[in-house]
């Protein structure tokens, strides 16, 4: 039986995530809400999405609500870090780009690396077939 806890925030965990990972590669799409400072009289909100493109650092705080990822990129040759939680109602998706082959949980070692040595590995693709079709 559930407790009145996980009853609560059963409406507020999103369950189309993908499966998310340290060394992967991924765009993070967030709604945004601006104001224009035009727009005096009237309600000057408008919405806009924003992707944060970069290499995912670390995992945290499980698979509960409370779950984040830590997602960092290079801009400008300033390292830019941002946490996000996975089930927040802004975040609209979560896109992988590619998957890179790490052997670390966390990777804070990418900090201290710059350029060419900052770069993980590419995993290969997968060679499943699918499901419904079989080789002939």
């Amino acid at each position: 039986m559930p407790t009145k806890v996980e009853q609560f925030i059963k409406p507020f965990l999103k369950e189309n995530l993908p499966d998310v990972r340290p060394g992967d590669t991924i765009k993070v799409y967030q709604k945004i809400k601006e104001t224009s400072p035009k727009a005096k009289g009237k309600k000057g909100e408008s919405e806009r999405t924003q992707v944060f493109e970069g290499v995912v650092i670390a995992r945290k705080h499980g698979k509960g609500i409370s779950s984040t990822i830590t997602v960092r990129k290079v801009i400008g040759g300033i390292g830019v870090e941002r946490i996000f939680p996975l089930h927040l109602p802004t975040i609209e998706k979560i896109e992988i780009v590619s998957r890179g082959k790490v052997r670390r949980a966390k990777l804070y070692y990418l900090r201290e690396k710059v350029g060419k040595k900052a770069r993980l590995k590419k995993k290969p693709a997968s060679t499943k077939t699918s499901v419904g079709k079989e080789k002939e």
